[in-house]
């Protein structure tokens, strides 16, 4: 999840309820936000995801009510985010910069900083344009200056194994490229076993070869250690190329930045 999950009880908190309703049969499909769905477990039995949605953009967006770009903030500026994958990477490339908390949906966020409860914010863009505000967007920040979280811009549809129509009907609406992406990334954060404090980054890609890549950090909330894995698949498949990254980083001592953030 990229949320401030310090004050929510458990991992999958803001799935619980949905597939309480899809195993209960108050409802037949379910939308999840692919990086909001926790990977260190499976889904709950007798459900599936049946189709990945293209994807959308996956970077993250500055707004500033005064056009600043990040580069141009000064010493100070308050930066609304409870995401701890933000947190760690502003502390490690801009940690003049100041975090405050920040909670609730993007037109919440927007109108309380409208209301001057922080100087800015970073949202994601896919967020604001699925609400029709990328008007407010002052700088689309490119993933080497802030790595998206695993699974961003990526809409799962979640159906009951045995709903066979209605699997063949929504498996038509999955886009093949966006499966393979988010089979590598969440094999990868099950490999981590990282929970929702885990400051914990990555996006796979499918490159103009056709060949699909995954790039992932894990940080400490300081910022101050920052571990980096980038491979290729070859002929590897995308759940191998995922626990693949994963043990590269866990090899570089992931396991224990992970372990050392409460959740």
């Amino acid at each position: 999840m990229d949320g401030d999950l310090s004050k929510v009880d458990g991992k999958g908190a803001f799935t619980k309820e949905v597939d309480a309703a899809l195993l209960a049969g108050e409802a037949d499909l379910a939308v999840h936000c692919v990086k909001d769905v926790p990977a260190d477990r499976p889904l709950p039995a007798g459900t599936m995801f049946a189709a990945f949605l293209k994807r959308d953009d996956i970077r993250d967006a500055l707004v500033h009510p005064g056009g600043l770009t990040l580069d141009e903030l000064p010493p100070g500026t308050r930066i609304g985010t409870s995401s701890v994958r933000r947190v760690a990477q502003l502390a490690a490339a801009y940690p003049h910069l100041e975090c405050v908390p920040f909670r609730g949906n993007a037109n919440r966020r927007l109108e309380k900083l409208a209301a001057g409860e922080a100087d800015a914010l970073l949202l994601a863009v896919s967020g604001l344009e699925r609400i029709g505000r990328e008007d407010v967007i002052t700088e689309v920040l490119e993933p080497e200056t802030m790595m998206p979280p695993i699974g961003a811009g990526i809409l799962a549809l979640q159906c009951r194994e045995g709903d066979t129509g209605l699997i063949e009907t929504i498996s038509e609406l999955g886009d093949p490229g966006t499966h393979r992406e988010a089979t590598a990334e969440r094999m990868f954060l099950h490999v981590l076993q990282g929970h929702c404090n885990s400051p914990i980054a990555g996006y796979a890609r499918t490159e103009r070869n056709g060949e699909l890549s995954l790039r992932a950090s894990v940080f400490t909330l300081d910022g101050k250690t920052v571990l980096n894995a980038h491979e290729w698949a070859g002929r590897l498949d995308p759940a191998t190329l995922g626990t693949s990254v994963a043990v590269a980083l866990l090899r570089q001592g992931a396991r224990e930045l992970i372990d050392d953030i409460p959740h």
